[in-house]
């Protein structure tokens, strides 16, 4: 998996790339390339244990409607994280808002809520299902204002990527 993160201000916040791959029960981790030696357990919701080249650290997780914060001890740093894939199809669809959009799973993981039904009015950007994955949660957002003419999702649902979790007219 590869993330664009921006740690700061969101205007003077340096982009970098964070490259995380499965190695048997851990994960191999490279900062703009560089490895870096990672061991990551999460002992409760929105808690990360990191032990990074020695060094350990606690970062809770803080999100509002509209920002994402860590805390790494008493110090809050805004964050931004982007998956260039996910940017890449929502750029795709943005030039086109006619027809139905299928909503789909950008991710392996587990359906944990349906945030509207079916008929439901919807803005673009606005959340319809929640997926976690790797005991995070991710909003999966409609690419566009419209009404949710069928929802496939169902709550404690295993969902793979590509899978289709409602339609949006």
């Amino acid at each position: 998996m590869i993330y664009e993160v921006i740690v700061g201000d969101k205007a003077g916040g340096k982009p970098q790339r964070l490259e995380l791959e499965r190695k048997g029960s851990g994960w191999e981790c490279r900062l703009d390339g560089q490895a870096i030696d990672v061991d990551a357990v999460i002992p409760r919701r929105d808690v990360l244990s990191l032990l990074v080249d020695g060094h350990a650290y606690e970062i809770k997780r803080e999100q509002t409607a509209t920002d994402l914060h860590m805390w790494v001890g008493s110090s809050r740093f805004a964050v931004e994280l982007r998956d260039p894939r996910s940017l890449r199809s929502r750029q795709k669809a943005a030039g086109d808002e006619k027809g139905p959009k299928k909503i789909v799973a950008p991710m392996p993981g587990r359906v944990v809520r349906l945030l509207v039904g079916e008929n439901a009015e919807v803005e673009a950007g606005q959340g319809i299902v929640v997926v976690e994955a790797m005991k995070m949660q991710n909003e999966i957002k409609s690419p566009k204002k419209g009404v949710v003419k069928k929802m496939m999702a169902r709550v404690g649902a295993a969902v793979n990527p590509g899978d289709v979790l409602a339609i949006v007219e």
